[in-house]
């Protein structure tokens, strides 16, 4: 597996670069933004943690490029903004997980075996639908009567969640546990917030509404009548 790591700060560069590489990973490093964006979108890789204070160009800014190319490579934020809105800004721009500076490198190391476990794996049952909502988990598609829905990464790995589980209620621990990498602090109102966003994609507009708010409990995605 090989992984892009964008960090300007040679100490933690060479550390977090030391721990990948005795964990079998195949690490390349870019020391400013530009650079890291440069690589990112030339060459392939299976992992990218970037930091969000860069020089040159911020990693909201890499992201961006990153996103506009590929929805589907794996990123991990790595930075000292630890704030909820941070963390919502990261996510909305495409970031798959967020682990806030100083870390624990066991946790680092444990949430990019969980993200590069996810992009080497077939993915089975790949055309979920639940009425006229059709999820395409390969080719990474979204469409609701025929129309296009257009997710960012984040979104889009919530909405699968949902759909692969049916019927079923799931609370916010489950879903963070699921879909965030345990990347929110307890009482965080991101998830609430990514549902939202979801709803206003998926549901507005239609009569029938998939996505319901099981009061006390969490979220559950299930056909409804008019």
């Amino acid at each position: 597996m090989k992984i892009l790591l964008i960090e300007d700060e040679p100490k933690v560069s060479a550390f977090i670069r030391r721990g990948l590489e005795e964990a079998q990973f195949d690490v390349e490093v870019a020391y400013d933004g530009y650079y890291g964006r440069q690589l990112a979108l030339v060459n392939p890789y299976d992992l990218i943690i970037l930091d969000v204070i860069l020089p040159v160009l911020n990693g909201i800014e890499v992201l961006q490029a990153i996103r506009a190319q590929d929805q589907h490579i794996p990123v991990l934020m790595l930075t000292a903004l630890g704030t909820t809105a941070d963390k919502l800004k990261g996510f909305n721009e495409g970031a798959d997980d967020y682990l806030v500076k100083p870390f624990d490198f066991s946790e680092l190391l444990a949430r990019v075996r969980v993200l590069t476990r996810r992009r080497g794996l077939e993915t089975k049952g790949a055309t979920l639908m639940i009425d006229d909502l059709i999820l395409d988990s390969m080719a990474k598609t979204v469409t609701r009567s025929g129309r296009p829905i257009r997710l960012t990464a984040r979104e889009f790995s919530l909405l699968e969640l949902f759909m692969r589980h049916k019927g079923r209620v799931l609370s916010r621990a489950e879903i963070a546990e699921n879909s965030w990498e345990d990347a929110l602090d307890s009482g965080s109102n991101v998830i609430d917030v990514y549902v939202n966003y979801l709803r206003n994609k998926v549901d507005k507009g239609f009569d029938r509404k998939l996505i319901h708010t099981v009061v006390g409990m969490g979220y559950t995605m299930r056909e409804e009548a008019p």
